[in-house]
């Protein structure tokens, strides 16, 4: 069919309109899909924030530092079409309240526990990240009827595996950076903080773009966010070992299909092994050109191997 001049740059506009659109839409923090309802649910002494949405069998993300619920979306868009998709901003980050107790990661089990009870769902498959690997860990292994299966991703758990090394890596010197006047040096620095986090521990800082850590940072500049994180969550890594390691000697391995994932220029491969140290049924995936950040750097060959490993289990 023959187009005039004036038809075709015009459709050439639209196409190239349609295209910056799209690579302006994944520059930086998507909003969830309207069909996501968000709520604050009660736990011990405080509340969360909590993104629910969609349909069928249950799937919790589980955020670490440096980001909170926000950082699932590209994987909760797709679930919520055939899942019920439910993503909390973990105890004392994001949206969620400040309570000054309550950062072992058994307590935030049991709390998860709880808000599970209030939505009425019984059993759950689990994707997440850093901390919400531990967090995740702990609900497993203290609750293992509620949990089916469970995606972990690039970071180790406390007491377990390899964690003794890791604590003499300079890479996560953050893990007794903590204390008042620690929390006076960062505060209206937030940004410069996070940043750090960003270009040290990304395969390709570029990846994470000047929206998603100017989000991130805002964040983490609220009230009680930077105290929380670092006298909280890290602060509570040393009882989290020791919990893990009874716990460990008193229930063995987990039994549940686990997918090990590593960004190549992180814990890559390792993954694997250290999941290994913890559960018998262990695969492994390893994400190409992408450091910790593995949902902001490289979300697609996230996505890619997280689908076929939830929908096979």
């Amino acid at each position: 069919m023959h187009r005039s001049p004036s038809t075709v740059r015009a459709l050439f506009a639209v196409v190239l309109l349609s295209s910056l659109a799209l690579v302006e839409a994944a520059a930086d923090v998507r909003p969830y899909p309207s069909s996501f309802r968000e709520r604050e649910m009660a736990v011990t002494d405080g509340t969360q924030h909590v993104r629910i949405g969609g349909k069928g069998p249950a799937v919790v993300l589980l955020h670490g530092f440096g980001d909170t619920g926000d950082m699932w979306e590209p994987l909760a868009s797709v679930l919520v079409k055939d899942h019920t998709v439910i993503v909390p901003d973990l105890r004392g980050m994001g949206l969620s309240s400040h309570p000054e107790t309550g950062y072992e990661k058994a307590a935030q089990a049991r709390d998860l526990a709880a808000m599970l009870d209030q939505l009425k769902v019984k059993k759950v498959q689990l994707v997440t990240h850093d901390i919400g690997n531990m967090v995740g860990y702990a609900l497993a292994t203290r609750y293992p009827d509620r949990v089916t299966s469970w995606v972990v991703m690039d970071a180790p758990l406390p007491g377990m595996g390899t964690w003794e090394a890791q604590l003499v890596n300079p890479r996560v010197w953050h893990f007794n950076f903590r204390g008042p006047d620690v929390e006076r040096l960062v505060a209206g620095r937030e940004r410069i903080l996070l940043d750090r986090f960003y270009n040290d521990l990304g395969g390709d800082p570029s990846r994470i773009d000047e929206a998603t850590r100017q989000h991130y940072a805002e964040l983490y500049a609220r009230p009680g966010a930077i105290h929380n994180a670092f006298g909280g969550q890290f602060e509570a890594f040393s009882r989290d070992a020791e919990e893990n390691k009874a716990t460990f000697a008193k229930a063995g391995k987990l039994t549940i299909p686990v997918l090990a994932i590593g960004g190549d220029k992180s814990y890559g491969a390792n993954m694997k092994t250290e999941l290994e140290y913890v559960a018998t049924n262990v695969d492994g995936a390893v994400i190409e050109n992408s450091g910790h950040w593995i949902m902001e750097e490289q979300p697609q060959q996230a996505l890619d191997v997280i689908l076929p490993f939830l929908a096979s289990h």
